[in-house]
């Protein structure tokens, strides 16, 4: 049996990220709302813990995306299939990504791609053109992590 996975992406402001990267794969973002009214209720958490994002509870410094079509637990909102997740970290981004998404468009459609994630946020960087081995774009998200669309 596979075993199952999220790719963690540390950020300075993961709500934010979170947005981008759900309008750039067309993902949805998880409502954790429910789990933190239980955990608040329960006592197990306190208010320290929870902040709010566009009107919806989410814990401070933690926001993620899923698959729209994959599987996810109802009252965690955690999904349990194509996940990432972005956590707050202090320190800010140094050098080149170790580990990047390639983000692939429709037959025809980089031009048109490139432009919708450029209206998102996003940056191009360079154009890379291999002939037949491949033609790209390298392009940073809003807090400056590389990614490619081919």
């Amino acid at each position: 049996m596979a075993l199952s996975w999220k790719l963690v992406v540390d950020s300075a402001n993961a709500p934010a990220l979170a947005d981008f990267w759900a309008a750039a794969l067309e993902y949805e973002v998880e409502d954790p709302s429910s789990l933190i009214e239980q955990l608040l209720v329960a006592g197990h958490i306190g208010d320290e813990a929870v902040t709010e994002h566009r009107g919806r509870k989410i814990f401070r410094g933690y926001a993620a995306i899923r698959h729209p079509e994959d599987p996810y637990d109802a009252t965690s909102g955690v999904g349990r299939g194509r996940r990432l997740l972005f956590q707050d970290v202090p320190e800010g981004k140094a050098g080149k990504n170790r580990l990047h998404l390639d983000v692939h468009s429709e037959p025809g459609g980089l031009e048109e791609l490139v432009a919708r994630l450029e209206r998102l946020g996003a940056t191009r960087v360079r154009e890379v053109d291999k002939g037949p081995a491949g033609h790209w774009w390298i392009m940073l998200d809003p807090e400056g992590n590389e990614f490619c669309v081919a």
